[in-house]
């Protein structure tokens, strides 16, 4: 196996901060985790950013294993994912709306469901958008030769993905988190309409921007 990196760290350094910037851009996946952890806590918020990321680095190995053209083909498998998870972003949205008519808690929120749950929403969320594949065909050659990509390369990838993209989001979902929490009490329902409102938006994007 080779060992050697073709990565340069200044190239990590600018792809980290690069992926960072990216992430912080408003998108779907900002506007679920931001909603889970105003409406569930940050435990939940955090296992969705995960499941954000996790679908990153997938399609991140699908684009440096040259595998791209396998989207394509499996075109209708994307169509399920997208549709299941706009359905579940739905189902939660609804469970929000119904908590805030009878002032269920966040404690009680966030013991209705589990951190699976909230990971494998945030990985349906990024796995449905099957154009992000051919992004990082583009995205990554500007920082890695993709033909030159070493198994530690590879490695290297998939954990400044990690640290770049569920860092920023960890920042959103501390921020949704800590405004929640200073807004309970009175403020709880409201919070939870808004989570809804915002989670029906983002099945929404999920549905059309396919």
């Amino acid at each position: 196996m080779d060992l050697m990196f073709s990565l340069s760290w200044i190239d990590a350094l600018a792809l980290t901060g690069a992926m960072a910037v990216l992430a912080a851009v408003p998108s779907t996946s900002v506007m679920a985790v931001v909603a889970r952890a105003a409406s569930s806590g940050f435990g939940h918020g955090a296992a969705m950013a995960l499941g954000v990321v996790a679908g990153d680095i997938v399609f991140i190995a699908i684009a440096l294993v040259g595998l791209a053209v396998l989207i394509e083909w499996l075109g209708p498998v994307f169509v399920v994912i997208r549709i299941a998870a706009a359905v579940y972003l739905v189902v939660l949205a609804v469970q929000l709306w119904r908590s805030a008519s009878r002032a269920a808690s966040r404690s009680e929120l966030a013991r209705g469901g589990t951190a699976l749950g909230s990971f494998s929403s945030g990985l349906m969320i990024t796995l449905a958008d099957q154009k992000a594949v051919f992004f990082y065909l583009g995205f990554l050659p500007a920082f890695v030769s993709l033909e030159q990509v070493t198994t530690p390369d590879a490695v290297a990838l998939m954990v400044i993905a990690l640290v770049a993209v569920g860092g920023v989001k960890l920042i959103y979902v501390a921020v949704a988190d800590r405004v929640s929490q200073r807004l309970s009490g009175g403020g709880t329902g409201l919070i939870q309409r808004l989570a809804a409102v915002v989670l029906v938006l983002a099945a929404v994007v999920v549905v059309v921007r396919g």
